[in-house]
């Protein structure tokens, strides 16, 4: 968990989990200015990995963590906090028979379960996005398929108690997915994900779907990325959309970029396109983007990942991409945060050729740790 301030600076980072990988998937900062984050432990679950629960301070300092699922593998994808002031998550797990199923959980303020309802039951099924409704209740998306049919973006809508309402699918031949969902100004709803249904180079495209207050379609639309991770409702009715994107960027010395960048796209209430930007780095491996905000000054900030190869090993360097735009999408900062490791010891230091050293100056290092990960580093004298 990283804290910055407006200009993307790290004012704090904390970790947590056990000896074994615990992965954090979702975050939201909660009434008291402390945060609440889902995702999966495998330190505390019994032979695989199991919801993982953390709330925190506004320091970043757990207060209380909860851990929750039976038999078979658990993921906490997406947490709010719900208007009682408790928390509701959506994620998936998997029977020891493969079979997946999605599930809605809802625990009251210190993360004591108060329901928690299955969905699904035939096939695959999986939930990426939850959130409250202005009626108090809630709505899901994600993807479904069975073993005769491809798979369909579908939306849940339950009431306050978990109860199904209604549920519609989206889709046509081949597979479609919904990674984002959040109720718009009319009542209705936005979603954005994936579709091989597609109009670009790549086999998958942007996807997005508009619905009214009861799931019924109002439009869908295919724009030219990979894949849709979040959208947004901006202050002038129109979306905003981040994910990735499967073309590479040229730079202005005509370099090229990996195939793996950042998309962000602008569209107006009908979704039609507006502008949209692409961002990446001469150099790097895989860059994507999980997450979009508008910001008070009508701009955007983007939150994703940036992986590159170092070394004479080409050892993975993975690092947290934080991008803000103006309001056309033109970047007036970048920002890559080393990921937080805890519990890690130093391997060793070596310099950008994999050559072991423990006295560079001013120029690049790389330190190894015990866990497998490294970071990069200057030391100025």
């Amino acid at each position: 968990l990283i804290k910055t301030d407006g200009n993307g600076e790290e004012e704090w980072s904390q970790t947590f989990g056990g000896e074994l990988d615990d992965y954090g998937l979702s975050v939201q900062q909660t009434t008291d200015e402390g945060y609440i984050i889902s995702g999966n432990s495998n330190s505390f679950g019994v032979d695989s990995p199991k919801i993982y629960l953390i709330k925190t301070d506004g320091n970043g300092e757990e207060e209380w963590s909860q851990t929750f699922g039976q038999s078979g593998q658990y993921w906490g994808k997406s947490v709010q906090q719900t208007t009682d002031g408790g928390y509701v998550v959506t994620g998936w797990f998997s029977s020891p028979d493969f079979i997946y199923d999605f599930y809605i959980l809802k625990t009251d303020e210190n993360g004591q379960e108060q329901w928690f309802q299955i969905f699904g039951e035939i096939g695959w099924n999986v939930s990426k996005s939850i959130q409250q409704t202005s009626d108090g209740g809630y709505v899901v998306c994600g993807g479904t398929s069975s073993e005769d049919n491809g798979t369909d973006l579908f939306i849940l809508k339950t009431d306050q108690s978990g109860q199904e309402q209604w549920f519609q699918t989206f889709g046509q031949e081949q597979s479609d997915i919904g990674y984002s969902i959040q109720q718009t100004t009319d009542g209705g709803y936005i979603i954005t994900g994936e579709t091989s249904n597609g109009i670009g180079d790549g086999p998958e495209d942007i996807y997005i779907v508009k619905t009214n207050e009861n799931g019924d379609l109002l439009w869908t639309n295919i724009l030219d990325g990979e894949r849709g991770n979040s959208v947004q409702q901006t202050i002038d009715g129109g979306y905003i959309i981040c994910g990735d994107c499967d073309e590479p960027i040229i730079d202005q010395n005509n370099e090229l970029s990996s195939d793996n960048n950042v998309s962000l796209v602008k569209t107006n209430e009908n979704g039609e396109e507006e502008w949209s930007q692409k961002f990446g780095n001469i150099g790097i491996l895989d860059e994507g983007c999980n997450s979009v905000q508008q910001t008070i000054d009508g701009g955007y900030i983007l939150c994703g990942y940036s992986e590159e190869l170092v070394g004479q090993f080409e050892d993975s360097l993975m690092s947290i991409y934080l991008i803000k735009t103006d309001s056309q999408g033109n970047i007036t900062s970048t920002i890559e945060l080393p990921t937080p490791t805890g519990k890690r010891e130093l391997v060793k230091t070596t310099n950008i050729l994999g050559q072991e050293n423990t006295t560079i100056k001013n120029q690049p290092l790389i330190e190894i740790y015990d866990d497998g990960s490294v970071e990069k580093k200057y030391i100025i004298e």
